[in-house]
């Protein structure tokens, strides 16, 4: 890439993308602000918060005299987010949708309507990131095309730019960017890579952003903000039927249409077996709506019971009477084929197959060492060096070295929990002594 000039920032409305638009025009840069429609249905009070959002926006755009743009990606999020999100939920799974908004909208439809729309020579967002290519000094170095060969030289010496840790460590944000290209990751700023949370908020005050300092910080999920997930997800079922019905008028017949709306509207109600003895405690309404690890709300029972383990082909949730049951405990997983960050493995762990690393699969959960085993098909072995409560099938496995962020994979599978090993010790134990038991004593 070349000398920057011109720089697109994504804008929430929110504090942080505020200030990285403010910093990057005390950079000298051209800066134009765009704020992106991803959802379109109302909140439970009947508000459309994107149009607030939006205002907000645009008036930080007027303070900074910059340009304003709104573009919508709500059909993109339907297709790519959502029904993704949905999908993975009728497996028995609980996904991550910012993890998968960072990849498929903001770092590539948006990515691409800044260069290719814009013509902008690279974007920006308020995350609290860094990358290896430090600020403007490697921006304004030559930009040289790579080979147009039809194979890579296998000895060209390539410099990926690497994903690293904000200053903000409380605050640092690369667990939701560990999906996203590499060609995308070349041609972003990240302003507030050395701020800390409380500085941008000086610098916000004193820029007279005092609008955008009142709003409440979203916590939640992105479309789904504080309100129940419970409520939302059997609410919106319907939407999203109604939604695809719409997308879907003009491709599929009516006799079709009305079998895939059964499908999605069928509740799939449960019963909660207890892990122990295997007697049923209460009832669910699906287990799309249940994660592991959260407690179980059973009506009746005097005491707390927790999530353990799925069963979508019975529909049967299993549960624990304690938050710390060892069948909640696992130090193994597998992931789907894992993203790189930097394209390529790491060079240790293509050579031998294997890596030590840390981990984490929670934003801010403190990382845990783990050995890392590359499979064939790119997918990973990750055995971690203590047992972790609630690994989830559908969340993300992020690895990190140092402070680079190494990027991401789906968890797919989970190994055997530590009350499962203890019950296999068990058996084991006890058939070894029947054993002993039933042989006869040698004659003297």
């Amino acid at each position: 890439m070349g000398f920057i000039r011109h720089v697109v920032c994504a804008m929430s409305g929110g504090v942080d993308s505020s200030v990285a638009a403010l910093l990057l025009k005390r950079r000298g840069y051209s800066v134009t602000g765009v704020f992106m429609k991803n959802w379109d249905l109302q909140d439970e009070k009947g508000l459309c918060t994107a149009e607030k959002d939006c205002e907000d926006a645009f008036r930080v755009c007027q303070i900074l005299d910059i340009p304003f743009h709104q573009v919508s990606y709500v059909k993109e999020y339907w297709h790519e987010v959502f029904s993704n999100l949905l999908k993975e939920y009728e497996k028995g799974r609980t996904p991550n949708p910012d993890i998968l908004c960072n990849k498929h909208i903001k770092f590539n439809h948006f990515h691409k309507y800044a260069v290719d729309t814009l013509g902008a020579d690279a974007m920006a967002t308020g995350h609290y990131a860094r990358t290896s290519q430090e600020d403007e000094e490697v921006f304004q170095q030559t930009y040289t095309a790579p080979p147009t060969s039809l194979f890579r030289d296998r000895f060209e010496i390539r410099n990926p730019v690497k994903l690293c840790k904000g200053a903000d460590l409380v605050k640092d944000q690369t667990f939701f960017l560990s999906q996203i290209s590499q060609d995308a990751l070349r041609q972003t700023l990240f302003p507030l890579a050395g701020l800390t949370k409380g500085f941008v908020k000086k610098i916000a005050a004193e820029a007279g952003f005092h609008h955008v300092l009142k709003r409440k910080e979203s916590m939640g999920i992105c479309f789904i903000g504080e309100r129940n997930f419970e409520n939302f997800i059997l609410e919106v079922r319907f939407k999203y039927v109604c939604h695809l019905i719409w997308l879907i008028r003009d491709t599929f017949k009516p006799a079709l249409i009305s079998f895939f709306c059964f499908q999605y509207l069928e509740p799939k109600p449960g019963n909660f077996v207890s892990i122990d003895d295997g007697t049923v405690v209460g009832t669910h309404k699906g287990w799309f709506t249940l994660t592991l690890g959260q407690r179980a709300r059973i009506g009746g029972q005097k005491d707390a019971l927790f999530v353990v383990d799925k069963d979508i082909t019975t529909g049967d949730v299993f549960v624990a009477p304690t938050t710390n049951h060892p069948s909640l405990f696992r130090d193994t997983l597998r992931t789907d084929r894992f993203h790189w960050i930097a394209v390529d493995p790491p060079a240790e762990l293509a050579r031998t197959q294997m890596m030590e690393c840390h981990f984490r699969f929670i934003h801010q959960m403190p990382l845990v060492p783990c050995t890392v085993t590359l499979n064939m098909n790119g997918s990973v072995w990750i055995s971690l060096s203590q047992p972790l409560r609630a690994l989830t099938p559908g969340q993300f496995a992020v690895l990190y070295k140092g402070d680079e962020c190494l990027g991401s994979g789906k968890i797919v599978q989970l190994g055997p929990s530590e009350y499962t090993l203890q019950q296999g010790r068990e058996r084991l134990l006890a058939a070894t002594q029947i054993k002993q038991q039933q042989t006869p004593e040698p004659a003297s």
